[in-house]
């Protein structure tokens, strides 16, 4: 099950209470306090790890709380503090304090951390309340309650390239081809429900992560099929591949098509249209694209590929498009 988007409760630790002891040894009939303090409660951290590629494991469970430090004990032995709880999110992951409405923290890169929730302070034993006039004290403090927070997770994929265009424009079948990624394909539109990520492995020195976002219609911008929902994955994106489809199931223009695409992508951010962009034209084996393929660079004045990713035409000449583009990349 594949979630980008969740709200969950934490609370760090309470911190373990301090004790009240009197030192009871034999010969030693004047013995003071020696209560230990209480150990911190553990902390309750999100770290960003490769590997991990969804929400998922928030999505039933939605209360998390870190482990209660160890309480203090007589002969001055203060408690263990609690270990943290490390709750892994994947690269990419957005961290926002619900209640204040702020951004904690952009867990770009897999390593990156973030605090939500503290553990609460152990709490002091008696000896620390021993004074020349107060010789025994019976005086401590229990642990401190750990910070609560309600926070929300929003996942934006990272990836090098974006693969775009309308439903069933072919984003999954090329995915499939240049990676060993298996998203779902099937000769209908809204095959791909949630993106999915493939690396393609250049040579030993070179690889590209590539995203397939699901496919976009007009309208997506304000929530209009799955668009809306999945737009922002494409602002992680370094570059955008947009697929055009010669010959659409649903008889529309594929020139219209990608105008749309490009008019949906700058209502939703200005800076998606500034990004650089190979304009591909998929299915190459269909008699049209050749004509499509032209129109397309007659209305851009790029260069636009035409490929297929069933017979494999130009594929090698698309990754290395895709490498030029993003040696000369500079944001």
């Amino acid at each position: 099950m594949f979630i980008d988007e969740v709200e969950i409760s934490v609370k760090g630790g309470r911190g373990g209470d301090g004790c009240v002891s009197f030192l009871r040894e034999k010969y030693i009939p004047k013995g003071g306090p020696d209560g230990g303090d209480g150990g911190d409660g553990g902390s309750v951290i999100l770290e960003a790890k490769a590997g991990v590629d969804s929400l998922s494991a928030f999505a039933m469970k939605k209360h998390w709380a870190g482990k209660r430090g160890v309480p203090g004990q007589g002969s001055q032995r203060h408690g263990a503090c609690a270990a943290d709880t490390v709750l892994y999110v994947p690269p990419g992951t957005l961290v926002f304090d619900v209640q204040h409405g702020f951004l904690m923290k952009d867990l770009a890169s897999a390593g990156d951390r973030v605090h939500i929730a503290r553990g609460g302070a152990g709490g002091k034993g008696n000896l620390r309340f021993k004074t020349s006039r107060n010789r025994a004290p019976r005086e401590h403090t229990p642990g401190a309650e750990g910070e609560e927070r309600l926070v929300r997770l929003e996942l934006k994929m990272i990836a090098d390239v974006g693969l775009i265009g309308k439903p069933n424009a072919g984003k999954s079948t090329l995915l499939s081809r240049l990676s060993r990624a298996r998203p779902e394909i099937a000769a209908y539109p809204f095959t791909t429900k949630y993106p999915n990520l493939g690396r393609i492995q250049v040579d030993m020195d070179h690889s590209i992560i590539m995203a397939d976002i699901p496919g976009l219609i007009e309208g997506a911008h304000q929530g209009a099929g799955l668009g809306h929902e999945f737009l922002r994955h494409i602002q992680r994106a370094g570059i955008l591949v947009h697929l055009v489809e010669p010959l659409p199931m649903d008889g529309t223009d594929p020139v219209t098509n990608y105008r749309t695409i490009r008019e949906e992508l700058a209502q939703y951010d200005a800076q998606l249209v500034a990004r650089p962009e190979i304009i591909v034209v998929s299915k190459s084996e269909l008699p049209e694209a050749e004509s499509v393929r032209a129109a397309l660079a007659e209305l851009t004045g790029k260069d636009v590929l035409a490929i297929s990713a069933v017979t494999g035409l130009h594929l090698d000449r698309l990754v290395q498009a895709i490498l030029k583009t993003l040696e000369h990349l500079t944001f």
